[in-house]
This record gives C-alpha cells, sequence and structure tokens, in this order.
C-alpha cells in the first residue's frame, strides 16, 4: 500500500534539441516555436538558457500512464510546432556535432545574467537533461529522502547515458552532458544533512555569500527545489524514447517511496561519502551500461546489468504498490539488452561512418510512438 500521508504524484521536465533537417545542426528557433505554442500550453513550454533548446513540463501526473500520456503529447505539440518553421525535435544528452559557440543565448534578463556571470561557462553549457519531480509535502521527511537515495543515482545515469558525441568527436563517454554539468559550481551530488535545519543553514549561506540567488540554484544531482514541494532527480540525460522518460521516472518514483518508508521505520542507511557518490556518477558517465558500476551502499564494484538488477529489487515493492513493476523492470532490462541512447548512437555512426544518421536517429527515436501527423 502506498502512504496516504504523501500523494507521490510526479511529474518532467525535458530539454529538447531544436533540429535543422537539413543541416542537422543545432537551430535557433526557439522564439518562433514557443510563439506558437505559449498560447495554447501556457507554462508547459518554456525558453532555456540557448535558443537552441525548448523545455517541455508536464502537469502533475498521479500515474505512469498519465505521464507517459502527457510526455507523448507535448513532443507531438512541439514537434508539430517545429515542423511549422522547417525544424525538427531530438533528445539527447548533447548534440553530436554542433559547435557551441554558434549557439544564441536566449535574449531574456535570466539567461543574459548567466552569461554574463559564468561567461564561457555558460556558453559552452549546450546540454539537455531529463528532470523528474516526485512530491513530498513534508520537507523534513524530504530531507531523508534525499539522504538515503543519493546511493543510488548512478544507475539512473547509467540507464539514461545519451550524449557520447561532442563537437564532432567521440568523448568516449556514455554521458558527457554530465561531465561538463560538473564544471558548474553548485552542480554534482549532494551532501548528506542530518536535519532540514542543516540544509536550510546551507542555502542561507550560499545566498549571504552571493554564491547562490536562492535555493532554485543549486544545481545538485538530486535536490530539493525550493518553488515547489518535490524531490527532483536531475542526474539522468535527456532520453530519446518516451519510453525510456517513463521508466526514469518510475523508476525515480518508486525510489522515493522506498526511502520514505525506510524513514518512516528509522531503518538505518549507508551514510556514504560525497567523495564515493562522485567516483560512481563518473563510472556510470564513463562506461553507462558497458561496465562496472559502484554499488554505493555495498562499496565494491558490480557489472552494470548486475547493478540495475539490484536497483530494481530495491524498489521492487513500491513499483508493484504503484503496480508499474511490470512495464518499468522490463523497460529496464530492455534497455539493458538493447543498449542506453549512447551505445544506440555509436551503433548508427559505426554502421555509417557520419553523425548526421546519429542526428536522424535521435530525431527518430524521439517522435517514435508519438504520432506527429
Amino acid at each position: 500500500m502506498v502512504p496516504q500521508a504523501e500523494p507521490f504524484t510526479l511529474g518532467v521536465e525535458e530539454e529538447l534539441q531544436i533540429i535543422n533537417p537539413v543541416t542537422r545542426e543545432l537551430d535557433s528557433r526557439a522564439e518562433r516555436i514557443l510563439a506558437d505554442l505559449t498560447p495554447s500550453l501556457g507554462d508547459e513550454v518554456r525558453s532555456e538558457l540557448h535558443l537552441s533548446m525548448v523545455e517541455t513540463v508536464t502537469p502533475v501526473c498521479r500515474s505512469l500512464s498519465e505521464l507517459r500520456a502527457e510526455v507523448t503529447r507535448l513532443r507531438r505539440q512541439v514537434m508539430r510546432a517545429a515542423e511549422r518553421h522547417d525544424c525538427r525535435i531530438a533528445s539527447a544528452g548533447t548534440h553530436p556535432f554542433s559547435s557551441w559557440r554558434a549557439q544564441e543565448i536566449t535574449p531574456k534578463p535570466r539567461y543574459e545574467e548567466i552569461a554574463r556571470k559564468y561567461q564561457y561557462l555558460a556558453r559552452e553549457s549546450v546540454m539537455f537533461g531529463c528532470h523528474v519531480h516526485v512530491c513530498i509535502n513534508d520537507r523534513d521527511m524530504a530531507i531523508q529522502v534525499l539522504n538515503r537515495a543519493r546511493i543510488w543515482l548512478a544507475p539512473l545515469l547509467a540507464l539514461s547515458a545519451n550524449s557520447p558525441y561532442w563537437q564532432g568527436i567521440d568523448t568516449g563517454y556514455a554521458s558527457h552532458r554530465y561531465g561538463m554539468w560538473l564544471y558548474w559550481p553548485t552542480a554534482g551530488p549532494p551532501n548528506l544533512f542530518r536535519s532540514r535545519a542543516e540544509f536550510d543553514e546551507l542555502v542561507r549561506a550560499m545566498v549571504a555569500t552571493d554564491s547562490v540567488q536562492d535555493g532554485s540554484n543549486l544545481y545538485w544531482d538530486l535536490r530539493l527545489p525550493t518553488r515547489y514541494p518535490t524531490i527532483e532527480f536531475r542526474i539522468m540525460d535527456a532520453c530519446m524514447t518516451v519510453d525510456e522518460v517513463v521508466m526514469v521516472a518510475g523508476l525515480a518514483r518508486a525510489l522515493v517511496l522506498t526511502c520514505y518508508e525506510q524513514a518512516l521505520r528509522e531503518a538505518p542507511f549507508p551514510a556514504a561519502r560525497t567523495e564515493l557518490l562522485r567516483s560512481a556518477h563518473w563510472r556510470a558517465a564513463r562506461f553507462g551500461l558497458d561496465g562496472d558500476l559502484i554499488e554505493v551502499g555495498a562499496e565494491r564494484s558490480v557489472r552494470a546489468g548486475a547493478m540495475i538488477e539490484h536497483l530494481l529489487d530495491f524498489v521492487r515493492p513500491a513499483l508493484e504498490a504503484f503496480g508499474d513493476w511490470y512495464e518499468v523492470a522490463a523497460i529496464a532490462r530492455e534497455t539493458v539488452r538493447r543498449g542506453n541512447g549512447a551505445a544506440r548512437q555509436r551503433t548508427a555512426f559505426q554502421q555509417s561512418g557520419s553523425l548526421a544518421p546519429v542526428v536522424d536517429l535521435m530525431i527518430q527515436e524521439t517522435a517514435s510512438g508519438v504520432a506527429v501527423l
């Protein structure tokens, strides 16, 4: 049974690439696309730092089937608008070859201030993520969930890793996006917090020193947003398929429920050092599903496929409580068998010897099952 004290509703934000279908380069047409969409979709579509990106934001969803429908609907709407402006939409953590130097900063005060403050770092950060929010109204409990869930983030990155190429080269990483993200001063795994008061004190100190404007500028891989009563998973690359979005969202929500129930029982948990988490996340970014991952709680290296099974075992009761077990487990196991987005991109390149077909694959898989026409 799912505890009645919390709704455990969820939502997803997707950062999507705007593609020129002729050159396969990124195309800075976000303002035109958003002008078409905003009257009907409102806050469900947003601008982002660069004009070659649009972000979609699902409504609050109570089930994975509802989430699937909303992700599909928003992708369809954005794709239709993009096609009206002779563009296509793709979902991946990076673009394989478009130069970051050619990407325009969105002309809004917020983004212009980010570019002014962070300079090269902001201009180069042409990367795309998938963020999952799970509602927890009790913020003291949210801290306890964060403390427990932080050790399970690496397999979420390994499953979603979808950015092997950057500036025309194979980086050797499954998720180059994650490595670039770590350059930001407040990025990376969260620390362990003894209480909500300790968390609030950190935010206060960061604001007081002008390190961040507010808590929303803490870009941890798992964080507590200041604007919403949620816990937000930010470690994942943008996923090519709707199935993969549903998978990571289902795993994230099940992880939250599992950790919530552990916290209610005051069950012990591994108080892993942040340095070990950094190593685990780097390993997942480097190898994805094609090497060993670090099982943080057990302090050992295990094959990626085994690590995914350990995660599934850990959250299975929660997945079953939500009615999500068969769907999420099947997609996760199929991702291990078929390869994550990074592996599929590399296969497309190996078959063609060119990066243009990689972009074509990204466009095709992003539209798979969406029925744009």
